[in-house]
C-alpha cells in the first residue's frame, strides 16, 4: 500500500508532462496498410474469393487463393471489417486499429451458415452464429483487453465483469468459476498448456496477483467458464484459451512500454525473409526503484519482478506451419523482520521463483476439411521460498521444490460431410516434480498444534488422455455433440471416463437455445498431495455440469445471454483434525499455501448452481458495453456432514463495463462491480488473545459476512498518430471514489489486534505505449 501512496503523487504530474509533450507533436495525415486472411473457422482451410468491405467507406478487397487480401492507404483510424462469402455467415470484426506508415494484421475466422446451402450468405453481425462448442463462452479481441479499465492489461483481470467470477480481492488475480477454487482453470497458448500465467503463482493454483503475458502479443481470448469440449481435460472449472497473433513479416516495429505492470520493450519483424515473423518483448517493474528514490526505503517489503515473451512463426509451404512461443518470468519479494514489524505484517519472507514455459506448435491443413495441430512444450516453475513469523521470527517454511512438465498435445478436426464433424486427438504428460520442504511446527486455524515434518520426494510419473467429440446436425436448426474423454496418472493410478454432450436448436435468426451436461476430473494438486506417500491413495476430484441457456440478438451489436447452471462436486480431501474447513480451498486463505495435514480423506463434496444475464455491445459505433448480473449459491459438506457456504460465495453479482469513443484519437470508459460480502469466519477470542495466533471459533465457520464489495475504475485514453510512428497515454483511476473494501479479518501478532486487511484504495494509474 505504501507503494501505492508514492504512485498517487508521481500520476498526475507526469501524466501532464507526457500529455503536454504529445500535444506539440505535430498530427500526420499519413495512412496504413490492413492485411489478413479469410479461413474457415472450424478447419482453418483459407477462403478464396472471400469478400471484404470496411464498414463506412468504399474501401475493400477479395481474398486471393490463400484466403489473404490488402487494403492499402487506409487513413489511420479505427474501423469494422465486414467479411462476406457464399455458404458462410457474414461477419463483422471492430476495432481494427490503422497506424501511420504501419501493417495491420487480422484474421478472420468465418463460421458455416447455419442453412449450410452453397447459394446463401448469412448474417452473424458481430458475432459468431450458434455453436454448442461456445457454451458458457465469451471471447475478447486485443483491443478490447488492452482498453479494459481495471484491468493493467492483464488478460485474466479483464473478464473480472464476468457474472461467472465471484468477486474476492483486488490485489489477486484468481478466477474463482461458478463456485470453484483457483486451483480448477486451465490455460492455453497456441495449443499450449500453461500452468499459470501469472508471476508469483500459488503453488498448486492457477493465481497470482499479476498477468505475465504481454498483451500486445495477443490476437484474441476466449473464456469458457464450463461445458467445455472433450479436448480439455484435468480441469473442474475453467478454460481459457489465448491466441497470440503472429508478427509483422514485412517491417520491424518497436513499441516500448510503461504501465502498472512495468516498463517493457517490444520489437517485431520479418523472419526468412517473409515467410516468417518474429516478436519478443521484455518488461520489469519498477516499483522498488520507485520507492527507494523517493522515500530511501531500500527494505520496504515490495516486489522485484521481469518478464519475457517470443513468438517465432515460420510457413514452411501454403500447408504447414510452425510456431514456438517462450513465455517466462522472475519473481523475488525479500524484506527482514525489521521492515515487517514496521509495517504490522505478520508473516515475513524471502520469495524467489522462476517459471517458463517453450514450446512448437505445428499447424497442419489437410485438404478443404482437415486440420491438426500437435505441440511439444516444456513447463518449469523453480520455487525457492522461506516464510517466518515476524512476532518470533521462527520459521514456518522452507520449500526449494522444482516441479517440471514434458507436454505432448495433438488435436485433429476433420469435417465429413456439411452436417458431420468430428474432433479427436490425445495429450500426454511427462511429470516430474522436486520437492524439498520443511513445514515447521506451526498453529492450525483452530488453535491446535501441527508438528514439524520434512517433506523429501520426488515424482516422475505420466500423465495421458484422449478425446473424441463428433458434431453432427440432424436438421438445419439441431446440433448435437456427444463426446468422451479418457485420462490416466500413472503416479496415483487413476483412470476416469468422462462422457460430454452439448446441444444447440436455433428458434429463428435471432435466438437460440443451448444447453451440457458432462463429467470432469482433475488430479489433486502434486505439492498437496507429496506430503505423504499415503495421499497418493486419495480419489481424484470429481465434478458435474448441467447447462442450460438462451441467447438472442437485441441487434446486429447486442447479444442478450441467459444461462442456469448447477455443479457437483465429490472426492475432495477433506482434514479430520479440522473437520469444518474445507482444505482445497486453503490455498485462498493460507497466504497462498497448502500447509502440512497428517491426515486426509477424500469424501469432500460441495455443489453450485446460479443464473446468469449478460448483455454484451460491440463498437459498432461510438459505444460498446458489457452489463451483467448474477445470483448464485457455493456450498460444501464438511467432514462433520454438515453444509456450509465456501469461502467464495458472494450470492449475488452485478457489473457495467463500457466505453465511448467519440472519433479516433479519444476513448472513455468504466467498469463498476457490485458484489455481495464474502463469508468470513470470527475469531475466538479467548483462544487468540490466549496463543497470540489467529484461532477461528470452529463453531461459527463461514457463518459471517465481509462487507458489500463495489468499485469504480474509469480510463482515459488519447492516441497521437506522427509521421511514422503512434503514441497511446492512458490515465485509469481504480476506485475512484475510495471504496474501503475489506478482503479479510486478520489478528494482528504484532500488534496484538484483529485488522482490517483492505483492498486497493483509490489508485492512479498511469501508461503509455509508444511504437515506431
Amino acid at each position: 500500500m505504501q507503494a501505492c501512496m508514492y504512485l498517487r503523487i508521481l500520476a498526475a504530474p507526469l501524466f501532464v508532462l507526457l500529455f503536454t509533450i504529445g500535444s506539440f507533436a505535430m498530427p500526420s495525415k499519413n495512412h496504413g496498410i490492413l492485411k489478413g486472411r479469410v479461413v474457415d473457422a472450424e478447419t482453418a482451410a483459407p477462403l478464396p474469393g472471400a469478400t471484404i468491405s470496411i464498414v463506412n467507406t468504399p474501401l475493400g478487397a477479395v481474398s486471393n487463393a490463400e484466403g489473404r487480401f490488402e487494403i492499402i492507404d487506409l487513413p489511420v483510424g479505427s474501423y469494422t471489417v465486414q467479411t462476406s462469402y457464399v455458404g458462410y455467415q457474414t461477419l463483422r470484426k471492430t476495432d481494427i486499429i490503422i497506424r501511420p506508415e504501419r501493417i495491420s494484421e487480422v484474421l478472420i475466422a468465418l463460421p458455416l451458415s447455419v442453412l449450410r446451402t452453397e447459394d446463401v450468405v448469412a448474417d452473424a453481425g458481430y458475432f459468431n452464429g450458434s455453436n454448442v462448442q461456445s457454451v458458457s463462452s465469451i471471447a475478447f479481441s486485443s483491443e478490447e483487453i488492452r482498453r479494459s479499465p481495471g484491468s493493467a492489461g492483464d488478460v485474466s483481470r479483464i473478464i473480472a465483469g464476468l457474472p461467472s467470477l465471484a468477486k474476492i480481492n483486488d490485489q489477486q488475480n484468481s478466477l474463482i468459476v461458478r463456485g470453484g477454487s483457483p486451483i480448477e482453470n486451465a490455460f492455453y497458448v497456441d495449443n499450449i498448456e500453461i500452468p499459470n500465467i501469472n508471476h508469483f503463482p500459488s503453488q498448486g493454483s492457477s493465481g497470482g496477483p499479476i498477468g505475465m503475458l504481454h498483451v500486445d502479443f495477443v490476437r484474441e481470448v476466449e473464456f469458457s467458464a464450463g461445458g467445455f469440449g472433450a479436448s480439455y481435460g484435468d480441469r473442474l472449472s475453467s478454460v481459457m484459451k489465448i491466441d497470440l497473433r503472429e508478427g509483422n513479416r514485412e517491417n520491424m516495429d518497436t513499441q516500448l512500454d510503461f504501465n502498472l505492470a512495468g516498463i517493457g520493450l517490444m520489437s517485431e519483424g520479418p523472419l526468412f525473409g517473409s515467410g516468417g515473423s518474429w516478436m519478443a518483448s521484455f518488461r520489469r517493474s519498477y516499483l522498488d526503484f520507485l520507492v527507494g528514490a523517493i522515500a530511501g526505503d531500500d527494505d520496504a517489503p515490495i516486489p522485484e519482478y521481469s518478464d519475457w515473451q517470443t513468438k517465432l512463426n515460420f510457413e514452411l509451404d501454403e500447408d504447414n506451419s510452425i510456431s514456438f512461443i517462450d513465455i517466462g518470468g522472475i519473481d523475488n519479494l525479500s524484506f527482514a523482520a525489521e521492515s515487517a514489524r514496521e509495517h504490522s505484517i505478520n508473516i515475513y519472507s524471502d520469495i524467489n521463483m522462476l517459471v517458463n514455459t517453450a514450446g512448437l506448435n505445428w499447424r497442419r491443413l489437410w485438404g478443404p476439411t482437415a486440420y491438426s495441430q500437435t505441440s511439444i512444450s516444456h513447463t518449469i516453475t523453480d520455487y525457492n521460498t522461506d516464510f517466518f513469523e515476524t512476532a518470533s521470527e521462527t520459521q514456518l517454511l522452507d520449500n526449494n521444490s522444482v516441479e517440471q512438465e514434458w507436454k505432448l498435445r495433438k488435436v485433429t478436426f476433420l469435417r465429413l460431410a456439411p452436417q458431420h464433424e468430428l474432433e479427436f486427438g490425445f495429450d500426454a504428460k511427462i511429470v516430474e516434480s522436486d520437492y524439498e520442504v520443511l513445514y515447521a511446527e506451526y498453529t492450525d486455524p483452530f488453535g491446535t498444534t501441527t508438528p514439524e515434518v520434512n517433506v523429501r520426494r520426488d515424482i516422475a510419473s505420466l500423465k495421458a488422455g484422449a478425446f473424441l467429440s463428433y458434431s453432427l446436425r440432424p436438421l438445419d436448426a439441431l446440433e448435437l455433440t456427444p463426446g468422451l474423454r479418457f485420462d490416466y496418472f500413472d503416479y496415483t493410478g487413476n483412470t476416469h471416463v468422462s462422457p460430454r454432450f452439448a446441444w444447440s436448436f436455433a428458434l429463428n435468426d435471432l435466438s437460440s437455445i443451448y444447453g451440457s451436461w458432462g463429467l470432469y476430473y482433475q488430479n489433486l494438486p502434486t505439492v498437496l498431495v507429496s506430503q505423504r506417500e499415503e495421499f497418493k491413495q486419495l480419489a481424484d476430484p470429481r465434478s458435474t455440469h448441467s447447462i442450460l441457456g438462451f441467447r438472442h440478438l437485441l441487434n446486429e451489436d447486442t447479444r442478450l445471454t441467459l444461462e442456469g447452471y448447477y455443479k457437483t462436486y465429490d472426492n475432495f480431501p477433506l482434514d479430520p483434525a479440522q473437520p469444518q474447513l474445507f482444505i482445497i480451498d486453503e490455498v485462498s486463505y493460507r497466504h497462498g499455501l497448502y500447509l502440512i495435514h497428517e491426515s486426509l480423506v477424500d469424501n469432500g463434496e460441495a455443489r453450485s448452481a446460479g443464473v446468469e444475464l449478460t448483455i454484451q455491445k460491440k463498437l459498432a459505433r461510438d459505444f460498446y458495453g458489457l452489463v451483467s448480473g448474477a445470483y448464485f449459491r457455493s456450498e460444501y459438506r464438511d467432514f462433520d456432514g454438515k453444509w456450509r457456504d465456501r469461502i467464495f460465495d458472494n450470492r449475488y453479482l452485478f457489473a457495467i463495463e463500457g466505453g465511448y469513443k467519440p472519433g479516433d484519437t479519444w476513448e472513455f470508459s468504466l467498469r463498476w462491480i457490485y458484489a455481495g460480502g464474502a463469508p468470513t469466519t470470527p475469531f475466538d477470542m479467548e483462544a487468540t488473545r490466549e496463543l497470540n495466533r489467529g484461532v477461528l471459533d470452529e463453531s461459527r465457520v463461514n457463518e459471517e459476512r465481509l462487507p458489500d464489495y463495489h468499485s469504480l475504475n474509469l480510463r482515459v485514453d488519447k492516441r497521437f498518430n506522427f509521421e511514422s510512428s503512434n503514441l497511446i497515454l492512458f490515465l485509469s483511476i481504480w476506485n475512484v471514489y475510495g471504496r474501503e473494501n475489506l478482503a479479510a479479518y486478520e489478528w494482528n501478532e504484532v500488534d496484538r489486534e484483529i485488522e482490517e486487511i483492505s483492498q486497493w484504495g483509490t489508485l492512479p494509474v498511469l501508461g503509455l505505449e509508444f511504437e515506431f
